[in-house]
């Protein structure tokens, strides 16, 4: 680079802003063109992308990268397909820009709706998962947004090389460049300058670790997208159907151990204890996952570590999981609020008064029944992907995806008329 850190995002933002009127403005045609190019790009490339991804991947290991980062980071046959396909998704999805919902004529004879309008500049600020890269780009390009995105300095050959696949598809499909631009330095202050860009960044969405996220929320002058941290619960309730429960339970934790949405706290009924406590730690034994119980759940099985105050509180991201007896439907809720970060929470039961009441009462972004917590993900929601899961309760909640990345604006229709 032969600019300061500081002119170097300075030029990123102006750039970003002048194509953000460029991509509103885009047809839905040229939209979709450019993200199936990018899609082909990226089938056609998968094995340039992994051999760069095999770079950052030694060279984590060699700096002593935890197993959890690594396991983000790390990608393979089936994630590289899996972006494509997630592009070619978004493609397929119906265009938010410029709907018109709720037109409804006054007393006054005007007509009054809103429109679906995009946010702006998108600012993405991430960790690890080279993914990102091409969901952010494929979501921010479809809801019509300019991107500015900043991975972390371990996927940087990753990154390079998808944001390669991505300026492919702008160019295919007569789009600017400078619609998605993937921050080419690993110099840290470029976060700090990216989120203080008020004239030129209208959101920043961070995707990383509780540091990251808590750096962010103090420090950005802009607003923030995000989550802190996913504590989420399964409530296997007395009326459950067991074997659902097993499945779930062992999916909810065990398919993957750093992802967001991976359970983290279980939580039974104290009638179905004795029977599904020993079969359930029977699955985590086996898979090596550590459990530290309650006073109860070690009483039922011995071979559980103790359970500590600050278990209930987190997420390990590991194969670790913190188990609690509880009296009943009330302990669990009290539980998860007391406990719980508003992400994802889930109830196995038959019952069907008890899962609409524990849809209505347990205040997460997503709750579910009879499903696992590893649902909770924007391709699963047909979102086609997500930029990132939000607990906030304004503007966008759980995954964001299209949606989620455009506002709404008032429009009035009207034929001469003039306010009395």
């Amino acid at each position: 680079m032969n600019m300061d850190i500081k002119t170097y995002m300075q030029t990123v933002g102006r750039t970003a802003r002048e194509a953000s009127r460029a991509v509103a403005a885009a047809e839905t045609r040229a939209k979709n063109a450019a993200l199936l190019a990018m899609a082909a790009a990226i089938r056609r490339d998968a094995a340039k992308l992994l051999a760069a991804n095999a770079e950052d991947v030694a060279a984590a290991k060699a700096a002593g990268l935890d197993a959890a980062l690594l396991d983000r980071l790390a990608l393979t046959e089936k994630t590289v397909a899996g972006m494509a396909e997630g592009l070619e998704q978004i493609a397929a999805l119906p265009d938010p820009v410029g709907g018109i919902s709720d037109m409804n004529y006054r007393p006054s004879g005007i007509q009054v709706g809103r429109m679906r309008v995009p946010l702006g500049v998108v600012g993405i600020i991430y960790e690890a998962r080279p993914n990102v890269t091409a969901d952010a780009a494929g979501l921010c390009l479809k809801s019509g947004n300019a991107a500015i995105l900043r991975g972390g300095s371990e996927a940087i050959r990753s990154n390079q090389a998808i944001a390669a696949c991505v300026k492919e598809g702008l160019k295919a499909a007569n789009l600017p460049e400078a619609c998605v631009q993937v921050i080419e330095t690993t110099d840290r202050a470029a976060v700090g300058e990216l989120i203080t860009l008020r004239e030129y960044v209208d959101v920043i969405v961070p995707r990383g670790g509780k540091g990251l996220i808590e750096r962010l929320m103090n420090d950005a002058r802009i607003p923030v997208i995000k989550h802190l941290h996913g504590v989420c619960h399964v409530y296997v309730d007395d009326r459950a159907d067991l074997d659902k429960a097993l499945r779930i339970a062992d999916n909810a934790k065990t398919s993957r151990y750093g992802t967001c949405n991976t359970m983290e706290t279980l939580l039974v009924h104290r009638a179905v204890a004795e029977k599904f406590l020993p079969q359930i730690a029977a699955i985590y034994a086996a898979k090596g996952v550590e459990m530290r119980g309650c006073a109860e759940s070690r009483r039922i099985v011995p071979a559980m570590k103790e359970a500590v105050e600050a278990d209930w509180h987190e997420e390990y991201l590991a194969p670790i999981i913190s188990i609690r007896v509880v009296d009943g439907m009330d302990a669990a809720i009290a539980h998860i609020a007391q406990y719980g970060s508003q992400h994802t929470d889930a109830i196995v039961t038959e019952d069907y008064s008890r899962a609409r009441r524990f849809l209505r009462e347990v205040d997460s972004a997503s709750v579910m029944v009879n499903a696992s917590t590893r649902f909770a993900d924007g391709f699963e929601y047909g979102l086609g992907a997500e930029i990132g899961i939000s607990t906030d309760k304004i503007h966008a909640r759980g995954p964001v995806g299209l949606e989620g990345l455009t506002s709404e604006k008032w429009v009035v229709l009207g034929d001469g008329h003039v306010r009395g």
